[in-house]
């Protein structure tokens, strides 16, 4: 049976691919700090549980010890905002955290390393959708972070032969995920509609995204996993909505009648994403099967049955 060590396993995306790793028959374990994650996304899943910081050294011995045969990276700092406003914590998690889990990876002698990127590495589209030749031209510290470690797996495998694959995700949303402090706009917006409290709109709303479902997203992870050769690719949908756009399909799932609050845009975010799949569609022989309708209808459901969680 393959060991596949999943950092931020206990996450809201790496929730979704413990599960499906284990469906699949790997062997998983997991590492986690839990200052995002939860211990309920994992609870009762049959996999091992490490509570540690990539930014801590350490980690890497960790990793060593559990010889795995594989590594998926999620654990990060993952909010455009936050990178922002404190562009060195973004750069200890994000780089250096990363550079000690790439590190562990070459001492592991690792069949594959499969690395959670953004779309926030391209910056403002000057075409669209965006395909992977697309320029790279990040506008946050976030997306400078991401595009660094992306660079860092390249030198990796010329220095080592450290095999990788890079997913580019698009705005993923789904079940699982935190509408707490920089949550996701879907489960933002599906919180406040289910206690009628009136949502933010940063900018005039007309800012269009790509939106990507969670598990989608969880069996592209795994499909990159089986693939011999590197490859850098777009997760997303292919399509995009306005975020008012967005917001009236929530506001009409869930019957609401509450109103938006428009506020000023913020810095680092950018105004039109769409993402091209067709490279990630042929190299994977992966495609996204969920409905935005249905994904938010999912999505609108969890949220409503549950209560904001605690680690």
């Amino acid at each position: 049976m393959k060991k596949v060590v999943v950092t931020g396993g206990a996450g809201f995306i790496g929730s979704h691919v413990v599960e499906t790793l284990l469906r699949q028959d790997y062997q998983v374990a997991v590492i986690d700090n839990f200052a995002t994650g939860h211990r309920e996304n994992i609870a009762g899943l049959p996999v091992d549980v490490h509570v540690f910081d990539v930014t801590d050294p350490d980690v890497m011995d960790l990793i060593v010890s559990l010889h795995p045969d594989s590594i998926v990276h999620l654990a990060a700092q993952i909010s455009v905002a936050q990178s922002v406003r404190d562009p060195l914590f973004d750069e200890q998690v994000n780089i250096k955290g990363s550079l000690h889990v790439l590190r562990a990876a070459v001492r592991s002698s690792v069949k594959k390393i499969v690395f959670a990127s953004s779309a926030a590495v391209y910056g403002s589209p000057v075409s669209l959708p965006v395909t992977v030749g697309h320029p790279t031209c990040p506008e946050s510290p976030y997306g400078l972070t991401k595009l660094t470690v992306e660079r860092y797996l390249q030198t990796f495998y010329k220095l080592f032969g450290l095999p990788y694959a890079i997913l580019r995700f698009s705005n993923v949303y789904g079940p699982r995920q935190d509408a707490g402090g920089e949550g996701g706009v879907v489960s933002i917006f599906s919180d406040c509609l289910n206690r009628d409290i009136p949502p933010f709109i940063f900018g005039d709303g007309k800012q269009t995204r790509d939106f990507i479902f969670v598990r989608d997203l969880a069996s592209a992870v795994v499909k990159s996993l089986q693939t011999e050769k590197n490859l850098c690719v777009n997760i997303s949908s292919g399509s995009s909505v306005t975020i008012n756009q967005l917001f009236r399909m929530l506001r009409s799932i869930s019957a609401s009648k509450v109103n938006a609050i428009y506020k000023e845009a913020r810095p680092g975010d950018i105004r039109e994403s769409t993402l091209s799949n067709k490279e990630a569609k042929k190299l994977l022989n992966w495609e996204p099967v969920t409905d935005l309708f249905k994904g938010l209808q999912e999505t609108l459901r969890f949220s409503n049955r549950t209560p904001a969680s605690s680690n």
